[in-house]
């Protein structure tokens, strides 16, 4: 029998969803219930319901909670040998397109879309090609466009970019300052970023190459199969697939869709086969519908 405590959590995902739009209630359960608790301790909010209360009251308040129900924390070249594989191994099919579409799905504060920019410059690839970030946290979304981090964390994204097979020297990428580092503003000049839920939001283009990276970890089973065939529907056939280091497709019943073309660092290719039609039954190619772009 559910505790008082779940029921709870329960009233209050149901909240968010009918107030503000968004859908929680496909995360996994144990992490999102350690990230209320987290939420409720930062505002100093006794229980669920009355942060409940609080939110659908005060919106620009639910703004700030956001931050602490969605994931922010990422490193730039994450998995370094995954961004190796990329330049070795996915590159020189994705060279073969006159233009490129990329989708970073979940993009966070915008440390992958820098590390896919880079790699791109030094590929030769980036004129020619097109980042959609999108992140359900237009926060999160603010301080990816800035492209500003902490100078310390630059220490660890320099160790990460050159094991990754970076060829210049990282620090030519950002100018630092007052202990902050401040990236080129070029490398956002091909990069779109907007707001997208994966939940509930629809294809939006047709991708070569989708990267969600360390998000469907924080998704229940059911969600990561929705999204999992969102990812089907976005990409054209020979696109890749990069999830992170601990997600795979494995299990899901969109696997016959892709093959395994780097199992080992989590790279799919999507190949021509389809799945019976009573299985997706809404199922649509890409259309032009998009997230609210950040200004």
């Amino acid at each position: 029998m559910n505790s008082e405590h779940d029921l709870e959590n329960r009233l209050l995902l149901e909240g968010i969803l009918e107030k503000y739009g968004y859908d929680f209630r496909g995360y996994a359960e144990a992490s999102l219930s350690r990230r209320i608790q987290a939420t409720l301790a930062k505002f100093q909010i006794e229980d669920s319901i009355m942060l409940l209360r609080k939110i659908l009251r005060e919106p620009e308040f639910f703004n700030r909670v956001l931050s602490y129900l969605t994931v922010t924390t990422s490193e730039m070249f994450r998995d370094p040998e995954f961004f190796k594989a990329l330049r070795t191994d996915v590159i020189p099919t994705l060279r073969t397109y006159p233009t490129i579409n990329f989708w970073i799905a979940g993009c966070s504060t915008g440390e992958e879309v820098y590390s896919l920019a880079i790699l791109l410059k030094e590929e030769g690839l980036f004129d020619r090609s097109v980042i959609y970030a999108t992140d359900i946290n237009p926060r999160a979304l603010k301080s990816a466009k800035d492209g500003i981090f902490s100078i310390e964390s630059m220490k660890q994204h320099t160790r990460n970019y050159q094991e990754s097979g970076g060829r210049e020297l990282f620090h030519s990428y950002y100018t630092a300052d007052y202990g902050l580092a401040k990236m080129d503003s070029e490398l956002t000049t091909n990069v779109v970023f907007s707001e997208h839920n994966l939940v509930h939001d629809s294809v939006f283009a047709e991708c070569h190459m989708i990267l969600c990276r360390n998000v469907l970890i924080y998704f229940n089973r059911d969600l990561q199969t929705h999204v999992f065939e969102l990812f089907e529907q976005s990409l054209c056939y020979g696109g890749f697939l990069g999830l992170g280091s601990k997600e795979n497709l494995r299990f899901s019943q969109i696997a016959p869709c892709f093959d395994n073309f780097n199992e080992r660092w989590r790279v799919y290719r999507r190949n021509r086969a389809t799945l019976p039609p009573s299985e997706f039954s809404t199922r649509s190619r890409p259309s032009a519908t998009f997230g609210r772009s950040i200004k």
